[in-house]
């Protein structure tokens, strides 16, 4: 039986890896099973932890780069401690477009925007909880905006 840490790995991993795992379950488990076999204590590690996020990101970019139609960009928001202000966001996201331009497909990973808003140990205030919600307004629209017509960018937030 599967815990509810797995459960929600595989969800995640499902989610990322779609356009590879065609949403089945098995290639989720085995992808899963990759990423935790590197990390150290890796059958506790939720799907938020950021150093699962970022062996998913890495497989997921290294899969990709044998993909010559599908393109892929991780932007990290808490990567600077600037990373969800509106102006350092769009320049993030937009560098992440302008490297995405070219593929008929393409992933547009935003991880930590939550965490960057509010970092561990701080409460969530109807403030922070505002600025979040724009800020996942503001990189859609962004995203819609600059997007090349006609080609199929899936944007993701972890």
């Amino acid at each position: 039986m599967m815990s509810s840490t797995q459960l929600r790995r595989l969800h995640f991993l499902n989610t990322l890896f779609a356009p590879l795992t065609g949403q089945d379950l098995y290639l989720a488990q085995q992808i899963d099973a990759a990423i935790t076999s590197s990390l150290p204590e890796a059958e506790e590690r939720a799907p938020g932890d950021p150093a699962f996020v970022q062996a998913a990101a890495d497989l997921f970019a290294r899969l990709f780069a044998t993909q010559p139609r599908h393109g892929f960009f991780h932007w990290d928001a808490a990567a600077e401690h600037t990373g969800a202000a509106p102006l350092f966001a769009r320049a993030g996201v937009m560098q992440g477009l302008r490297s995405l331009a070219t593929f008929p497909e393409s992933t547009l990973l935003v991880t930590n925007l939550r965490t960057a808003h509010c970092p561990p140990r701080k409460r969530w205030t109807a403030r922070r909880q505002r600025d979040y919600d724009d800020s996942l307004s503001f990189i859609r629209d962004l995203a819609a905006a600059r997007s090349r017509r006609g080609a199929n960018l899936n944007l993701l937030f972890l």
